[in-house]
């Protein structure tokens, strides 16, 4: 890139960066120092206001960056992600959301525990929440330095490197000033530049094909190096049939793990009630639907005007393919027009990915601080210490990010939060599910639950073509897979809801009816909710 595309994409940053921290010090300002206020922003959210949170929270830098570059790689088996990212919320907007909001204060185990023995459960559930935001937050590292390597012309490894860096210190700073505030308003903000900038290039996409959408499919098909297989189901998962299992375990992921991650849970309990995060979701619906058939004219897009080919010597796993295209849209390197696209764009992905993880880190330091630290007190920490508690850990789980994210800086964003999604699935989900639906639920069904899923999808990672065996995985000099799906969804899963099922009918200890039917009317009335 020339002098003028660093120049000006750094300014965009710098200037997003100055604003968001400035949001964060009137924020910190202005705060009571309450858990409520750092867990939840005092829960005085509009519906509006929180249904742009949840989509910026939900549409990161895998979305923007690595769905349009999968679509402009693979064709039609890149849009799994896209169908499958918002199919997932209306398994939220009808089973998770009015129903965590009545039974929570600030964490997914506030829901588990309300049934059960409190520790074990948080323990548990606490692991769990900050296993998956991990995970999650790897991607968005990733995602970072792919950005601003070919924002400074090329790929050097200490340039990615210490952008990794750059993001993990803002989103400490980020959580630890500002709380659940600061990032609320960091995630609308982001929302409405992300949708801003996704409209604009996909008019300009569909302008330079006069508004012939099959023009722009048969472009793409010629310039792929694919021909007519680019727009057929599977260049990338039809090969054989460990591909068309690994294609059903994605899909599993991505449909059931939404309802699983913590960050978008916890963004629930910053409304003041249960029809409010409902609205909420309907709102977020609205807004990342329309988001995400976006992102199908932008990765067609990417492939019929810079060419499939360009974008994966670019970057192999395709994160820069938006970029690229805003480089062309604008009328190529070395013109005003690409220089400012490219550059407004290259702020906009940045921003996606400081104010996501920002949300993450927040949600798992509140699972490090209010479930885990708190259970080890049993339950006698006081609502400061547990915020202190919260600080500190947004340090901690940000290194953690930071060494995580320089290890796989090579994969692919979008398939990365797949993991994420998958990990959620199998830990998350069950027992949130068993909880809120299944009257004889146990406290050692709770736990055999969350671990019956969360070992077992973890293990398998690390026995997947991910991590070795292959020339794209993460360690291609040593060979221990045994497992041959990348995606462990398809038997991590249905291990979750066995396992918690298992530990229920094996358990001797007696369901509380009392307590179950207490939940039952909380969770539909929204009575005694925080």
């Amino acid at each position: 890139m020339t002098d003028d595309h660093q120049t000006l994409a750094l300014v965009l940053f710098s200037v997003f960066v100055a604003v968001t921290l400035g949001i964060t010090t009137w924020v910190s300002r202005n705060r009571r120092g309450s858990a409520e206020e750092f867990y939840a922003g005092g829960r005085l959210f509009s519906p509006m206001e929180n249904g742009f949170a949840i989509a910026g929270d939900y549409m990161s830098a895998a979305s923007f960056l690595g769905i349009s570059g999968l679509i402009a790689l693979f064709g039609y088996d890149g849009l799994l992600y896209s169908v499958g990212f918002l199919v997932a919320w209306l398994l939220v907007l009808f089973l998770v959301a009015e129903l965590v909001r009545n039974c929570g204060r600030f964490t997914l185990a506030d829901v588990v525990a309300a049934r059960m023995r409190e520790r074990p459960v948080r323990i548990a559930a606490g692991t769990s929440s900050v296993t998956v935001s991990v995970l999650y937050l790897v991607a968005q590292m990733v995602g970072a330095g792919s950005l601003v390597a070919l924002l400074l012309g090329g790929t050097g490894e200490a340039a990615r490197s210490w952008t990794v860096v750059a993001v993990g210190a803002l989103m400490v700073i980020y959580v630890s000033w500002g709380g659940m505030r600061a990032t609320t308003w960091i995630q609308i903000v982001k929302a409405v530049l992300l949708i801003g900038g996704a409209i604009a290039m996909t008019v300009l996409v569909l302008v330079r094909f006069h508004g012939d959408f099959d023009q722009l499919l048969r472009t793409a098909a010629e310039r792929s190096g694919h021909g007519d297989a680019f727009l057929a189901p599977g260049l990338k998962y039809g090969g054989d049939w460990i591909a068309r299992f690994d294609f059903i375990s994605l899909g599993l992921a991505l449909v059931l793990g939404t309802a699983g991650l913590p960050h978008i849970l916890s963004r629930f309990y910053t409304v003041p009630t249960a029809r409010a995060a409902r609205r909420s979701v309907v709102w977020s619906i609205g807004l990342i639907g329309g988001f995400y058939l976006m992102t199908i004219v932008l990765g067609f897009g990417a492939a019929a005007i810079v060419g499939s080919g360009e974008v994966r010597d670019s970057n192999a796993a395709g994160n820069t393919a938006v970029p690229l295209l805003a480089l062309d849209l604008g009328g190529g390197a070395g013109s005003t027009g690409g220089t400012v696209l490219f550059a407004v764009v290259a702020a906009i992905a940045f921003a996606t990915i400081l104010a996501v993880v920002a949300g993450i880190t927040l949600a798992s330091s509140a699972s490090v601080a209010h479930d885990l630290y708190a259970s080890l007190r049993r339950g006698r920490a006081e609502p400061r210490s547990e915020v202190a508690v919260a600080r500190v850990a947004a340090v901690g789980i940000g290194i953690v990010a930071i060494g995580l994210g320089l290890l796989a800086r090579d994969l692919n964003v979008a398939f990365l939060v797949g993991l994420a999604f998958a990990v959620a699935a199998s830990a998350n989900l069950p027992v949130l599910m068993y909880s809120l639906f299944w009257p004889g639920f146990t406290t050692r069904g709770a736990v055999w639950s969350v671990y019956g899923g969360l070992v077992p999808a973890m293990v398998l990672v690390l026995l997947s073509p991910v991590v070795s065996g292959g020339p794209a995985s993460l360690f291609p000099g040593v060979d221990f897979q045994y497992f041959p799906l990348e995606n462990p969804g398809l038997v991590s899963i249905p291990l979750g809801f066995l396992a918690g099922w298992l530990g229920t009918v094996t358990s001797r200890e007696e369901p509380d009816a009392a307590k179950h039917a207490e939940t039952e009317v909380r969770s539909l009335t929204g009575a005694g909710a925080a």
